[in-house]
Protein backbone atom coordinates (compact mmCIF):
# COMPACT_ATOMS: atom_id res chain seq x y z
CA UNK A 1 0.00 0.00 0.00
CA UNK A 2 1.21 3.58 -0.99
CA UNK A 3 1.48 6.04 1.45
CA UNK A 4 1.97 10.21 1.53
CA UNK A 5 5.56 11.13 1.57
CA UNK A 6 6.40 13.20 4.75
CA UNK A 7 9.77 15.40 4.45
CA UNK A 8 11.52 17.15 7.14
CA UNK A 9 15.08 18.98 8.13
CA UNK A 10 18.10 16.66 10.29
CA UNK A 11 20.74 19.64 11.64
CA UNK A 12 21.52 22.13 9.33
CA UNK A 13 22.42 20.50 6.18
CA UNK A 14 20.52 17.30 6.94
CA UNK A 15 17.54 16.04 4.98
CA UNK A 16 14.62 13.01 6.11
CA UNK A 17 11.72 11.97 3.53
CA UNK A 18 9.69 9.31 3.18
CA UNK A 19 8.81 6.96 -0.10
CA UNK A 20 5.55 6.35 -1.08
CA UNK A 21 5.68 3.06 -0.30
CA UNK A 22 7.04 3.79 3.58
CA UNK A 23 10.89 4.21 3.22
CA UNK A 24 12.80 6.64 5.38
CA UNK A 25 15.17 8.35 2.96
CA UNK A 26 18.31 10.48 4.61
CA UNK A 27 20.60 12.78 3.55
CA UNK A 28 21.68 16.64 2.42
CA UNK A 29 20.18 19.75 1.60
CA UNK A 30 22.78 22.18 0.11
CA UNK A 31 21.60 25.89 -0.66
CA UNK A 32 24.12 27.19 -2.24
CA UNK A 33 25.76 30.36 -1.67
CA UNK A 34 24.91 33.89 -1.75
CA UNK A 35 24.92 34.42 -5.71
CA UNK A 36 22.87 31.08 -6.19
CA UNK A 37 19.32 31.11 -7.74
CA UNK A 38 16.72 31.10 -4.95
CA UNK A 39 14.51 29.10 -7.70
CA UNK A 40 16.34 26.13 -9.02
CA UNK A 41 17.72 23.06 -7.38
CA UNK A 42 19.96 19.78 -8.49
CA UNK A 43 18.93 16.77 -7.49
CA UNK A 44 21.41 14.10 -7.31
CA UNK A 45 20.67 10.29 -7.73
CA UNK A 46 24.28 8.77 -6.76
CA UNK A 47 25.72 5.65 -8.14
CA UNK A 48 25.75 2.07 -6.87
CA UNK A 49 27.39 1.33 -3.35
CA UNK A 50 27.79 5.47 -3.39
CA UNK A 51 26.08 7.72 -0.97
CA UNK A 52 26.02 11.09 0.06
CA UNK A 53 28.69 10.54 2.49
CA UNK A 54 31.04 8.95 0.00
CA UNK A 55 33.93 11.05 -1.42
CA UNK A 56 33.25 11.31 -5.03
CA UNK A 57 29.57 11.58 -3.95
CA UNK A 58 30.19 14.31 -1.78
CA UNK A 59 32.73 16.16 -4.15
CA UNK A 60 30.25 16.35 -6.67
CA UNK A 61 27.36 17.70 -3.78
CA UNK A 62 29.78 20.53 -3.04
CA UNK A 63 30.44 21.34 -6.81
CA UNK A 64 26.82 22.23 -7.40
CA UNK A 65 26.44 23.68 -4.24
CA UNK A 66 29.02 26.28 -5.51
CA UNK A 67 25.94 27.66 -7.94
CA UNK A 68 22.94 26.14 -7.11
CA UNK A 69 20.85 24.42 -3.87
CA UNK A 70 21.46 20.63 -4.13
CA UNK A 71 19.16 17.84 -2.96
CA UNK A 72 20.55 14.26 -1.97
CA UNK A 73 19.28 11.46 -0.43
CA UNK A 74 20.90 7.73 -0.01
CA UNK A 75 18.86 5.49 -1.76
CA UNK A 76 17.29 2.64 0.04
CA UNK A 77 19.27 0.36 1.40
CA UNK A 78 22.80 2.53 1.36
CA UNK A 79 24.29 5.61 4.00
CA UNK A 80 22.18 6.58 6.42
CA UNK A 81 18.36 5.52 4.34
CA UNK A 82 16.68 2.52 5.65
CA UNK A 83 15.44 -0.21 3.42
CA UNK A 84 16.79 -2.49 0.93
CA UNK A 85 18.30 -1.89 -2.27
CA UNK A 86 16.35 -3.39 -5.63
CA UNK A 87 19.00 -1.87 -7.95
CA UNK A 88 17.34 0.03 -10.00
CA UNK A 89 13.47 -1.08 -9.87
CA UNK A 90 11.66 0.69 -6.54
CA UNK A 91 14.13 3.59 -6.49
CA UNK A 92 11.97 5.13 -8.77
CA UNK A 93 10.16 6.36 -5.52
CA UNK A 94 13.52 7.04 -3.98
CA UNK A 95 13.49 9.63 -6.86
CA UNK A 96 10.26 10.87 -6.88
CA UNK A 97 10.30 11.34 -2.36
CA UNK A 98 13.85 13.23 -3.57
CA UNK A 99 12.17 15.99 -6.37
CA UNK A 100 9.38 16.15 -4.23
CA UNK A 101 11.56 17.39 -1.01
CA UNK A 102 13.02 19.58 -3.35
CA UNK A 103 9.66 21.18 -4.13
CA UNK A 104 8.64 21.55 -0.49
CA UNK A 105 11.98 23.61 0.19
CA UNK A 106 10.61 25.72 -2.98
CA UNK A 107 12.42 25.45 -5.49
CA UNK A 108 9.98 25.58 -8.92
CA UNK A 109 12.87 24.74 -11.41
CA UNK A 110 14.21 21.15 -10.65
CA UNK A 111 16.80 19.27 -12.25
CA UNK A 112 17.83 15.53 -11.86
CA UNK A 113 20.78 14.01 -12.04
CA UNK A 114 21.72 10.68 -11.94
CA UNK A 115 24.92 8.65 -12.04
CA UNK A 116 25.65 4.97 -12.73
CA UNK A 117 22.87 3.38 -11.38
CA UNK A 118 21.07 6.79 -10.26
CA UNK A 119 21.07 7.67 -13.88
CA UNK A 120 19.52 4.25 -15.26
CA UNK A 121 17.03 5.20 -12.11
CA UNK A 122 16.28 8.82 -13.16
CA UNK A 123 15.34 7.87 -16.74
CA UNK A 124 13.24 5.10 -15.48
CA UNK A 125 11.42 7.96 -13.34
CA UNK A 126 11.03 10.39 -15.97
CA UNK A 127 9.69 7.84 -18.61
CA UNK A 128 7.27 6.62 -16.08
CA UNK A 129 6.28 9.85 -14.12
CA UNK A 130 2.92 10.57 -16.95
CA UNK A 131 1.91 6.51 -16.81
CA UNK A 132 2.64 5.61 -13.18
CA UNK A 133 0.11 7.03 -10.18
CA UNK A 134 3.06 6.08 -8.07
CA UNK A 135 4.59 8.87 -8.74
CA UNK A 136 3.79 12.35 -8.54
CA UNK A 137 6.80 14.62 -8.94
CA UNK A 138 8.17 15.38 -12.33
CA UNK A 139 11.67 16.66 -12.78
CA UNK A 140 11.96 19.94 -15.62
CA UNK A 141 15.42 18.67 -16.98
CA UNK A 142 17.07 15.02 -16.56
CA UNK A 143 20.71 14.57 -16.39
CA UNK A 144 22.25 10.97 -16.95
CA UNK A 145 25.48 10.44 -16.41
CA UNK A 146 27.60 6.85 -17.12
CA UNK A 147 23.97 5.52 -17.83
CA UNK A 148 23.39 1.64 -18.84
CA UNK A 149 21.10 1.32 -21.35
CA UNK A 150 20.11 -2.31 -20.28
CA UNK A 151 20.55 -5.05 -17.28
CA UNK A 152 22.70 -7.85 -16.80
CA UNK A 153 26.01 -5.56 -18.43
CA UNK A 154 28.39 -8.09 -18.58
CA UNK A 155 31.15 -6.28 -21.15
CA UNK A 156 34.15 -5.41 -18.66
CA UNK A 157 35.76 -7.21 -15.40
CA UNK A 158 33.85 -4.52 -13.25
CA UNK A 159 30.93 -5.43 -14.61
CA UNK A 160 31.40 -9.10 -14.46
CA UNK A 161 32.16 -8.35 -10.60
CA UNK A 162 28.81 -6.55 -9.82
CA UNK A 163 27.07 -9.04 -11.67
CA UNK A 164 28.58 -11.88 -9.35
CA UNK A 165 27.46 -9.63 -6.40
CA UNK A 166 23.89 -9.32 -7.56
CA UNK A 167 23.56 -12.79 -8.38
CA UNK A 168 25.85 -14.85 -5.89
CA UNK A 169 24.38 -16.34 -2.88
CA UNK A 170 26.80 -14.85 -0.49
CA UNK A 171 26.60 -11.49 -2.50
CA UNK A 172 23.78 -9.99 0.41
CA UNK A 173 26.36 -10.93 2.88
CA UNK A 174 29.40 -8.70 1.06
CA UNK A 175 27.47 -5.88 -0.11
CA UNK A 176 27.35 -3.98 3.10
CA UNK A 177 31.12 -4.00 2.81
CA UNK A 178 30.91 -2.33 -0.41
CA UNK A 179 28.09 0.21 0.69
CA UNK A 180 24.45 -1.71 -0.56
CA UNK A 181 22.48 -3.41 1.45
CA UNK A 182 20.75 -5.51 -1.20
CA UNK A 183 16.73 -6.89 -0.70
CA UNK A 184 15.79 -9.65 -2.96
CA UNK A 185 16.57 -10.86 -6.62
CA UNK A 186 14.22 -9.53 -8.80
CA UNK A 187 11.13 -11.48 -9.58
CA UNK A 188 9.83 -9.96 -12.60
CA UNK A 189 12.98 -7.98 -14.77
CA UNK A 190 11.93 -3.99 -14.43
CA UNK A 191 11.53 -2.22 -17.53
CA UNK A 192 15.10 -1.23 -18.82
CA UNK A 193 16.33 2.91 -19.45
CA UNK A 194 16.14 1.70 -22.84
CA UNK A 195 12.37 1.09 -22.81
CA UNK A 196 11.54 4.49 -21.12
CA UNK A 197 13.56 7.05 -22.82
CA UNK A 198 11.54 7.60 -25.57
CA UNK A 199 8.48 8.62 -22.97
CA UNK A 200 10.79 11.29 -21.35
CA UNK A 201 10.12 14.33 -24.10
CA UNK A 202 9.65 16.82 -24.56
CA UNK A 203 11.38 17.53 -20.75
CA UNK A 204 14.86 18.43 -21.87
CA UNK A 205 17.17 15.17 -21.28
CA UNK A 206 21.30 15.22 -21.61
CA UNK A 207 23.88 12.01 -21.77
CA UNK A 208 27.07 12.77 -20.34
CA UNK A 209 29.57 9.59 -20.86
CA UNK A 210 33.31 9.01 -20.91
CA UNK A 211 35.30 7.36 -23.01
CA UNK A 212 37.03 5.89 -20.63
CA UNK A 213 34.67 4.43 -18.76
CA UNK A 214 35.67 0.91 -17.11
CA UNK A 215 32.12 -0.12 -16.50
CA UNK A 216 30.18 0.04 -19.57
CA UNK A 217 31.62 2.45 -22.77
CA UNK A 218 29.92 5.35 -24.50
CA UNK A 219 28.32 3.17 -26.79
CA UNK A 220 25.13 2.88 -23.88
CA UNK A 221 24.49 6.34 -23.78
CA UNK A 222 24.74 6.43 -27.69
CA UNK A 223 22.28 3.73 -27.77
CA UNK A 224 19.88 5.75 -25.20
CA UNK A 225 20.36 8.57 -27.34
CA UNK A 226 18.89 7.54 -30.64
CA UNK A 227 16.05 6.20 -28.63
CA UNK A 228 15.31 10.03 -26.97
CA UNK A 229 13.76 12.67 -29.28
CA UNK A 230 15.45 15.82 -28.67
CA UNK A 231 18.31 14.66 -26.50
CA UNK A 232 21.57 15.96 -26.14
CA UNK A 233 24.79 13.78 -25.95
CA UNK A 234 28.22 14.33 -24.51
CA UNK A 235 30.91 12.18 -25.17
CA UNK A 236 33.83 13.23 -22.94
CA UNK A 237 37.09 12.43 -23.95
CA UNK A 238 39.30 10.83 -21.00
CA UNK A 239 36.49 10.59 -18.29
CA UNK A 240 36.07 7.67 -16.26
CA UNK A 241 32.72 6.18 -14.42
CA UNK A 242 29.93 8.42 -12.76
CA UNK A 243 30.82 10.32 -9.76
CA UNK A 244 34.40 8.88 -9.43
CA UNK A 245 35.42 9.66 -12.66
CA UNK A 246 33.49 12.87 -13.72
CA UNK A 247 35.74 16.32 -13.27
CA UNK A 248 35.00 19.37 -11.51
CA UNK A 249 34.73 21.15 -15.45
CA UNK A 250 31.66 18.78 -16.52
CA UNK A 251 29.83 19.09 -13.40
CA UNK A 252 30.23 23.02 -13.96
CA UNK A 253 28.97 22.19 -18.35
CA UNK A 254 26.09 20.37 -16.83
CA UNK A 255 24.88 23.13 -14.12
CA UNK A 256 25.18 25.58 -16.91
CA UNK A 257 22.99 23.11 -19.34
CA UNK A 258 20.62 23.16 -16.87
CA UNK A 259 20.58 26.63 -15.29
CA UNK A 260 19.82 27.14 -19.51
CA UNK A 261 16.83 25.07 -19.56
CA UNK A 262 12.80 26.13 -19.10
CA UNK A 263 10.84 25.77 -16.24
CA UNK A 264 8.00 22.97 -17.17
CA UNK A 265 5.53 24.71 -14.28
Amino acid sequence: MLRRRSTEHAGPNGLTARTADGVTLRGLHLSGGADTPTDHAVVVAHGMTNATARVSTRAVLARFANRTAVVALDFRGHGRSDGRSSVGRDEILDVDAAIGAARGLGYTRVTLVGFSLGAAVALRHAGRTRTDPALTEAADAVVAVSPPARWFLRESRSMLRVQWLLEHPVGPFLGPRLGIRLGRPWSTVPSTPLDEVSRIAPTPLLFVHGTADHYFGPEQSVRLHRAAPGAELWLVDGMGHAESGIAATTVDRILDWSLRQPTSR
